[in-house]
């Protein structure tokens, strides 16, 4: 397929959406998309079961109160599960879905273009910001 018959493509899908459907595609595109739930979808990925704490540390800079908020939205879409031992103290788990891994699977070739590109990426921000730091002639 070309660029412009996958952009057609893609198109007529959100053309063919329902109201309903389009609301929960702008919602779980919203959630996935904060700065934090595809880190956390790699890190259960990648590790399995992980209490919270331990996410915490594998999420580097993420606050409790956003992993709470990530979280709990990655579970009402149905991504990972939250699976509480009643115990002293108490442990709470989360691990991905099957729906969560056919996501993961989905983002690894996002992820692969990042990192493809990433010498690009590094190009375009020192051209940006040596221009930034030009000042501006009228």
């Amino acid at each position: 397929m070309t660029d412009t018959e996958i952009i057609k493509a893609s198109q007529a899908i959100c053309d063919a959406l329902s109201a309903e459907e389009d609301g929960l595609k702008r919602d779980v595109l919203g959630h996935l998309g904060n700065t934090w739930s595809l880190l956390i979808i790699q890190m259960l990925g990648v590790n399995g079961k992980l209490r919270f704490s331990r996410l915490q540390e594998q999420v580097k800079g993420i606050s409790q109160k956003m992993l709470t908020k990530s979280l709990r939205d990655l579970e009402r879409d149905g991504l990972i599960t939250r699976t509480m031992f009643l115990e002293v103290p108490p442990r709470v788990e989360y691990e991905l879905t099957e729906l969560g891994r056919g996501l993961l699977i989905q983002i690894l070739p996002l992820w692969t273009w990042v990192l493809d590109q990433s010498d690009d990426f590094k190009m375009a921000r020192s051209v940006f910001d040596e221009k930034a730091k030009k000042p501006i002639v009228i």
